[in-house]
């Protein structure tokens, strides 16, 4: 590789920002504060990095960003598109509608768009019912006041003309630039998960413009002509254009980074991470230097769906959480915490807070702030040993078996994990520790994926699994690998007994280099 890759994390608390080599060795990296611009933080730990490494802007070749703009936008139910809500599958599906079990606020956030309409396949591919392209039309122009859409058709996964022949009369009826979800390229089997992950997509399209719009004005002004990449949530890139199609794919990218960058930065491929930020602690489960995926349904705003996402347990504390002390004298840490308002409201730094922070500087593990804040012994034991307790339940959980497991500790609150945890074979806390995320995404390669059922009736084995791993390999090249180095790396293949006939699902991902 020529030149040099600059890794940029942007977070609830601090933006982070790392500079590799050409030998992917960390070179420069910086911590600083989230700014409420997108732009303004990016271009603070640019200049930060750049002038650390002593280069100039037109030697950065790659510049990956990891950003929770998605994952906050859901959470403010702040920015989200008017969604067009478009249902293949009646009659079958009208005794549950789209959006039922979403909160109210998050519901009226999209605007209330829903329509049931004719199509849908089985899982075999018989055609269910067919679509009524008249009906589509007419239900189309009625909702020509939403900002996209989102198509989903009963067992799209296996079969998926219908949902592509509805996103053609959207853009016949409206405009080509409108934005399009389809559901078969966004979420697994399970029609009202699936949807929902699609309609999300759907609603964050003006999101994910107005990141990658921020995320390219930045490079812009500082005249950097790089190769421009988002990190998604499994832990590899897409391209900014394929961001601005699959946004959802955005949402957890953060831990997932963090992941592969404790794995990259430790050399340990299979274990635990636990990565402490300001405000949360992330723990999830390495295998073979990715992040492992969750198994089952994971909601994301209170919304359940079935895409792909990393298996993690999120913990309430970090390095700006609150100490709490009960009236029987019992010690807990956050959930609440000071955030980015560190430097400003806890004790350590002349705030009146007690933090998690303060703790750690009381018992002489951290020097930072103006001043030793003054907290009784018995308070920062317990809150030392309610830390520990939680961190050791959440890598419990995370493990598969009761043997011990390598433990990578990363993040800028690494400090309030000890170095002796119980169920941990080792605790690692490998150098540029603090920017793990950072370097996770600088590192990363770019990947596609398919989830797909098949019916082994209809083809052999052999055949299905070719198709699968071809698709697959076609998705990263759209998401930015360079073809002639892309390779499938992870197969699962799963008959489905309860399904008639010789049904099988079939998941595969494929990962290649940046594309030159």
């Amino acid at each position: 590789m020529n030149g040099h890759r600059l890794g940029i994390d942007v977070g609830g608390t601090n933006t982070d920002a790392v500079i590799l080599d050409e030998s992917d060795d960390p070179i420069a990296k910086t911590k600083t504060p989230t700014t409420e611009d997108i732009s303004s933080g990016i271009l603070n730990a640019l200049d930060e990095v750049l002038s650390q490494a002593d280069i100039s802007s037109d030697g950065l070749e790659y510049v990956m960003l990891g950003t929770t703009h998605a994952t906050n936008a859901i959470a403010e139910r702040k920015g989200l598109n008017d969604v067009g809500v478009l249902r293949l599958g009646a009659p079958a599906t009208r005794s549950i509608k789209p959006l039922l079990e979403w909160p109210d606020d998050l519901a009226a956030a999209i605007g209330d768009n829903i329509a049931i309409l004719d199509g849908g396949h089985e899982f075999d591919g018989r055609e269910l019912n067919a679509i009524d392209e008249t009906e589509i039309r007419e239900q189309v122009r009625a909702f020509d006041h939403v900002d996209s859409f989102a198509v989903t058709s009963v067992f799209s996964p296996v079969r998926e003309e219908h949902e592509e022949r509805v996103a053609e009369i959207v853009h016949e009826e409206l405009d080509d630039d409108v934005p399009v979800s389809l559901s078969h390229e966004i979420g697994s089997v399970g029609l009202l998960e699936r949807e929902n992950a699609t309609a999300l997509n759907a609603a964050l399209t003006s999101v994910a413009a107005e990141a990658a719009e921020a995320f390219i004005d930045a490079m812009e002004e500082r005249s950097i002509d790089a190769q421009l990449y988002f990190g998604q949530n499994d832990g590899t890139l897409m391209s900014v254009e394929y961001a601005l199609d699959y946004p959802i794919f955005t949402v957890a990218s953060g831990p997932s980074n963090s992941v592969r960058g404790a794995a990259y930065l430790s050399g340990i491929e299979n274990g635990i991470i636990v990565d402490v930020g300001g405000t949360t602690t992330d723990v999830g489960a390495l295998t073979d230097g990715f992040p492992r995926e969750s198994s089952v349904a994971v909601e994301i705003g209170e919304v359940k769906t079935n895409f792909r996402m990393p298996d993690l347990i999120a913990l309430g504390i970090g390095g700006g959480s609150h100490i709490n002390i009960r009236s029987d004298g019992e010690v807990t840490v956050g959930p609440e915490s000071v955030g980015y308002r560190l430097t400003e409201e806890a004790r350590c730094f002349g705030g009146s807070t007690l933090t998690a922070t303060d703790v750690e500087v009381a018992a002489s593990n951290l020097d930072i702030g103006d001043t030793n804040p003054t907290v009784e012994e018995g308070t920062v034991q317990k809150a030392r040993e309610y830390i520990r307790t939680e961190v050791e339940r959440a890598v419990d959980r995370m493990k598969t078996s009761p043997e011990p497991v390598p433990v990578v500790v990363v993040g800028g609150g690494s400090i309030l994990v000890p170095t002796d945890l119980d169920g941990a074979s080792e605790v690692y806390k490998p150098d540029h520790y603090e920017v793990a995320n950072a370097v996770g995404v600088a590192i990363a390669q770019v990947s596609g994926e398919v989830d797909r059922i098949y019916s082994l009736d209809d083809q052999g084995r052999d055949t299905a699994m070719d198709d699968a791993k071809a698709e697959a390999k076609s998705r990263a090249v759209e998401a930015g690998a360079d073809e002639d180095t892309v390779e499938v790396f992870d197969v699962q293949e799963v008959p489905l007994s309860y399904l008639p006939g010789n049904a099988v699902r079939i998941k595969v991902k494929a990962a290649g280099q940046l594309d030159h």
